[in-house]
């Protein structure tokens, strides 16, 4: 942090006994060396904090990719099943067609003239055999 050479600090220790005098250094010193702790300290929480908020950014950037992953595979399921149905669908609809078109070829519908002019006369069932071996 700083670039501070034994001799730089002996000349702050001589200028400190000299200032503050020697009743009131150790004091001083004591004073000094519990706010420099506590700086440390704080600095220190401070980048734990800054950790902290990058990890959670960098979870939030996870989370978005993993939610963009899964709306393209919801997306291509979907178009995948849209394609299955139509796939499907289709076989199906020639198929109920030309059977629709076979049962109007074999069961063609009397022509509606003729239907008014003459009824076909009403067919009664036939009557239930009788068992004889009575």
């Amino acid at each position: 942090m700083f670039d501070v050479s034994f001799s730089e600090l002996m000349l702050i220790g001589v200028i400190a006994l000299i200032v503050i005098g020697p009743e009131r250094l150790p004091k001083v010193a004591r004073t000094v060396g519990h706010l420099l702790g506590r700086a440390q300290r704080y600095v220190n929480e401070v980048k734990t904090d800054i950790q902290k908020e990058m990890d959670l950014k960098e979870i939030g950037d996870i989370k978005n990719q993993m939610e963009d992953a899964a709306r393209s595979v919801e997306s291509s399921m979907t178009s995948s099943v849209d394609e299955l149905k139509a796939a499907v669908t289709q076989p199906a609809q020639s198929i109920k067609d030309t059977l629709d078109q076979a049962r109007q070829t074999l069961d063609p519908l009397p022509p509606t003239g003729s239907a008014a002019t003459s009824p076909e006369p009403a067919r009664q069932p036939a009557p239930a055999p009788t068992d004889s071996s009575h």
